[in-house]
This record gives C-alpha cells, structure tokens and sequence, in this order.
C-alpha cells in the first residue's frame, strides 16, 4: 500500500475504536504505534529504529521520559510525545520535547493524542524547538496534500533535508489554512467587514453587519460546494459530464456519453434517472470515497428512489436519494438498516449529513462479509 491507503486504514480504525480508548497508554498502543508502524514504516519492536521511554538527561532533570524516539541510520531523528485521545495538544504539555529536542540529533518533534498529530522543528532558532508546529495531519480528516510531505519521515523515504527546506512554507500555508477554515464556518466581523466593504458601498453599520454576516456565511458554503461539485465533474471528463455507475462491485467507472444505472427489481420501462439524482450520486460517492475505493459504489435507480449501495449489494445500503417528488428527502441508515427520511431543499445539502454517511459505510467495512445480493427493504421512518 502507499502512504494515502495506509494513511486512510489508520484513519479508520481510530473512528472504529476512539470511543473506547480511555487513557494514554491505551492511546498508545492502539493509534500511535500504529502510526509509526504501519504510516511511517518503522519496526516499533526493534529498538535500532524505535525506542519507547526513551531517555536522555538534561541538565538537572534527570530520568525525564520522551514517549518514542525514531532512529534512522543509527541516529535519533524523530522525537514522539503523546497524549491521550481526544485531549486538546499544547504547547506547554510538551515540556519534554522542547528540553530533548535541544540536546539530542532530533531535528523533528511530534506531539500527538492519536488522532492529531502536530509535527515541529528549529525554524526560529537553531537547536531550539518552534512554538508552532510546521504541519498537522489529522485523521480525522486527512488532508492528501500534506501526505508526500509525511512520506519524507517515513522509513523508505526518509528525506530530513527536504522535510527542513520545505517546514517554512508548509507552517505558514497550514496556519493561513486553518484561519481560513474558522473564517468559512463562523466568520469574524473583521473578516465579515473585509468582503462587505467590497460589494457594499455604504458605512459598515451595526445593521449592516447583522444583514451580512449570514449572507457571508451563506456565500461562503455555496462557494465551497460548487468548488466541489466542478471538481468533481472535471474529474468524471468535463463539465457535461455523465457519470457512468456501476452495476457490481470492480466494475469499471470510466466516464460514458449516457449514464448506465443497474437495474433495479421493481424498475419501470418508464422511468428516467434525472440529472438531479445522478449529482446527489457523484456527491455521496465524493463522501464515501475515503472509506472504500470509488469502484465499489454503484448505484441503482427505481420508480420511487434513486438508491446507493456498496458493493451493488441491497444489504449494504448506504443511502437513498428520493428526488422524484415536491420535496426531496435523504434517506440515511442506522445500524439495523433502518432508513430515517431527512427533508433537504438541494443536492447540496448532502454534504452535512457525510459524517452519517462515512459511519454507515465504515459498519460494512468492519462487519462480516454477508450474503451477495439479497433484495430487501429497510424499514424507512422521516426525520
């Protein structure tokens, strides 16, 4: 596997087991050792590549313990310190890396709760740690760009110069990041008034702002999904383009001219699959995808629903779009199977309901394998 798959199967696993890990040493031992196994490479039970409790005096402190130290050609490169799942990681919890950090050949700190893991390094002073960390990866939504840098500190890869020259840029493009995350869920007025002030030529009131602020935050939504809906059509050959779905699991998603939707047992020579229901497809698909490959998604049309299954199995539901009426619904499933009808105004709105939407996908993953298709019908209830 690559780095973005073993990346993603460690993802999965902490939204398997998270609720269940209660301390840190449990934390340890069910994510962050995975981490440095299964994402970075190294062997966490020879002690030439990893040494947990490692120890190095310092100054008066003596027999401090850092959590892991990661050796590669026989030197510490990489200090890890780790906290326990779900607590919040600051800087003054991590006394341990900066004393380290200073006196041993580790030019990389890692603090970490098994989820969020923050990566430093000397930017601002030789030999001396950064307040703020250069990059943060979180599993719980995995941003695939910053994967080929962490491929750098991965065993087979390793590229210490490379993670150095690059730190710089990566910090301050993940800190401009995150600010424009904040900024996009609840927007600040300073921020409000920055994009007002442009398309409103009046005084900055308080009126104005309360009339603003929820249209910036309305704009700013619109903005991102159709950023995503044009992404995705490029993706499936251009803007006019038809999505081809699949009718079983492996089968080939090459974009078609027509879109081909399996059939399903109560389908009706009359019955068109609408554009609308094909869009509400591709934005489920764009959801799951980080749980099981794209081809494993297909999806199957009827007089009454537009459904979406893994594995084009009617056993693993993963929603159902019911588009072909005055006022649309998503249907979601629980762990029983059954579906609960959710009233939506657009396609667009989907996308508030993905972490629904992963879950169930991430049940059939986790569960036994079941019987191929079997035609059932879930019991169905409205929100």
């Amino acid at each position: 596997m690559d780095i973005a798959e073993r990346a993603q199967a460690l993802a999965l696993k902490i939204r398997k087991h998270k609720d269940g890990i209660e301390t840190e040493e449990a934390t340890k031992n069910a994510f962050v050792m995975p981490f440095i196994s299964t994402v970075l490479g190294y062997d966490v039970f020879n002690p030439a590549e990893v040494i947990p409790e490692f120890t190095a005096d310092v100054g008066t402190k003596r027999g401090e313990k850092i959590d892991y130290a990661i050796v590669h050609n026989g030197q510490v490169q990489v200090l890890v310190e780790a906290k326990k799942i779900n607590d919040p990681l600051k800087i003054e919890h991590a006394s341990q890396l900066f004393r380290y950090f200073a006196v041993t050949n580790a030019r990389i700190a890692v603090l970490t709760n098994g989820q969020v893991y923050q990566f430093y390094t000397d930017l601002d002073a030789p030999n001396r740690m950064d307040a703020k960390p250069f990059l943060v990866m979180d599993f719980s939504d995995i941003d695939e760009t910053l994967l080929p840098e962490l491929a750098k500190l991965t065993k087979e890869d390793f590229d210490l110069d490379s993670v150095i020259s690059a730190a710089g840029e990566l910090k301050y493009i993940g800190q401009l990041k995150r600010i424009l995350a904040a900024q996009f869920k609840e927007p600040e007025d300073e921020w409000v008034k920055f994009l007002t002030t442009r398309v409103y030529e009046g005084a900055f009131t308080q009126r104005v702002r309360e009339q603003f602020g929820p249209l910036v935050s309305k704009a700013t939504r619109q903005f991102l999904n159709e950023q995503v809906n044009d992404r995705l059509k490029n993706a499936l050959g251009g803007p006019d383009a038809y999505v081809s779905v699949s009718t079983g699991a492996g089968t080939d998603t090459t974009p078609q001219p027509e879109p081909a939707v399996a059939e399903s047992p109560d389908r009706e020579d009359d019955l068109v699959t609408t554009e609308e229901e094909l869009e509400g497809y591709r934005v489920v698909r764009a959801i799951v995808c980080g749980e099981v490959p794209a081809a494993r998604i297909a999806a199957r049309d009827t007089k009454t629903y537009f459904g979406v299954l893994l594995d084009d199995n009617n056993r693993k539901p993963i929603a159902r779009l019911w588009f072909n009426r005055s006022k649309k619904y998503l249907g979601v499933f629980d762990e029983n199977k059954a579906e609960t009808r959710i009233p939506i105004t657009s396609v667009e709105e989907i996308y508030t309901h993905a972490d629904h939407l992963r879950r169930t996908v991430a049940r059939y993953v986790a569960a036994p394998p079941i019987a191929a298709d079997v035609v059932e019908e879930p019991q169905s209830t409205s929100a």
